[in-house]
């Protein structure tokens, strides 16, 4: 009978420690898998690290744009400066001089070869509606200074202006390119 009782005490003991070892020891061979050796928190790291960095630069960009969208005030008649308008000038009288020639009656008033009556552009006024309007060429686009936002320049008959482009208001002109 000792067998009997040893063998359930036995079975009992080994139980427990059985128990007691499988209560501890997993967690001293398991690896730990809330960091996987900082692993994932690296990822994390590095993730929200280019978020920030992505963040930052749209900022940056959207700084610069709106530095690009500021209206600048240009005052009537004083944006052109008279090496721009020598420069024009020289561009259209060396390329169109020898295509247009005023009759000798216009080329003496000095106005551009426009006969009396036809309107002249007025600093502070709407181009007139039905009067075509060009592109400045690229050439003079590079001599004069860029163009502020909200403005635009353009060429109208023999002139060059620099028109408002909400309203379409004269703001400064360049005559007399074609004499």
């Amino acid at each position: 009978m000792t067998r009997l009782h040893t063998k359930p005490q036995f079975v009992a003991i080994a139980f427990a420690i059985a128990a007691m070892f499988t209560a501890a020891v997993p967690s001293a061979f398991a690896k730990d898998k809330d960091h996987d050796n900082g692993k994932h928190e690296e990822k994390e790291n590095k993730h929200a690290q280019k978020n920030r960095e992505k963040a930052e630069k749209r900022e940056r960009k959207e700084e610069e744009k709106s530095a690009k969208r500021e209206r600048v005030e240009v005052r009537q008649g004083a944006y052109f400066t008279e090496q721009n308008r020598a420069y024009a000038r020289t561009y259209y009288t060396d390329r169109y001089a020898s295509a247009r020639t005023c009759p000798p009656g216009l080329a003496k008033k000095n106005n551009s070869c426009l006969p009396p009556g036809q309107a002249r552009w007025a600093v502070g006024q709407p181009v007139p509606r039905g009067v075509a309007i060009y592109s400045v060429p690229q050439p003079v686009l590079v001599q004069l200074p860029p163009a502020p936002y909200g403005y635009r320049y353009a060429r109208l008959g023999g002139d060059i202006v620099l028109v408002q482009t909400q309203n379409n208001l004269i703001v400064d002109i360049i005559q007399g390119l074609l004499k």
